[in-house]
């Protein structure tokens, strides 16, 4: 397998009893590559992300890291290889927004072994990343849904895997909060230090931040590739079933995604 190549699927299929959900995905995410899923509700996006998360067990042979089925990794390799953010960042117990990064280290700790000051470390450096670090005393219950995201996100960057995978990380963040996770999450993938594959509503976010975009209708892929061949009029109108106009971010020179909205 080239080197290059991080993660792919191979005739990957889901139902949820007699519904089909995913239907013969075939996708390849480069390394450092941030990769977007973008497509309406119900194409598929989520399940495609709890399979090659191993949230949900894929069938054998259909999901590759490094050439490798993701079933014959044990749990701890897994673990440490891919790091995985839900849409429902609830937590039930009252644990501090420290306790709950530090859980990104238990991959890396024996049974009933405390963090050392290696581990306190990454978790102070991966809260000041996602500008949480303020908040480490505080309990998880009482912050609000973006503050909890982005404490959640701080624990997958404590985790230390090579891959991210995030289901609508940006959904409950503030326009500000949204820029500066995608830029984060940007310079990651840019340093070789993190492959990201996330799941996004935000057409235009995607198309600025993200290299590859993969379009999913109705549990297939209906295309894959840059932002510049993903967003096309034809196939926004096609899959999405609005028109639309593409023109060019002014500053980025980027595809732009402009509805028409009609007015009664």
């Amino acid at each position: 397998m080239n080197t290059a190549m991080l993660l792919e699927t191979r005739n990957l299929h889901w139902s949820y009893g007699q519904q089909k959900v995913l239907d013969s995905i075939n996708i390849t995410v480069k390394k450092s590559c941030f990769c977007g899923l973008i497509g309406p509700n119900g194409s598929g996006k989520t399940t495609l992300i709890k399979n090659i998360s191993r949230i949900l067990v894929p069938q054998k042979n259909s999901v590759y890291i490094y050439g490798k089925d993701i079933c014959q990794y044990s749990s701890r390799e897994f673990s440490k290889l891919v790091a995985y953010v839900p849409q429902n960042t609830n937590v039930e117990f009252e644990f501090t927004a420290m306790d709950v990064v530090l859980m990104g280290r238990s991959p890396y700790l024996k049974r009933f072994e405390p963090e050392s000051m290696h581990d306190m470390d990454i978790a102070r450096e991966a809260m000041f990343l996602t500008n949480t670090w303020h908040l480490k005393d505080k309990s998880i219950s009482k912050l609000s849904g973006g503050e909890k995201q982005r404490v959640v996100i701080a624990r997958a960057l404590c985790q230390n895997t090579e891959i991210i995978i995030l289901d609508e990380p940006v959904s409950h963040l503030d326009l500000q909060h949204q820029i500066e996770l995608m830029r984060l999450l940007k310079q990651l993938c840019n340093e070789g230090k993190k492959t990201v594959i996330m799941s996004i509503h935000d057409l235009n976010l995607a198309s600025q931040f993200c290299d590859d975009i993969i379009l999913m209708n109705r549990g297939k892929v209906f295309d894959f590739g840059n932002p510049e061949n993903i967003f096309d009029a034809g196939k926004i109108k096609e899959v999405y079933g609005i028109d639309v106009m593409i023109d060019k971010n002014p500053v980025t020179g980027k595809p732009h995604v402009i509805p028409f909205i009609k007015m009664n």
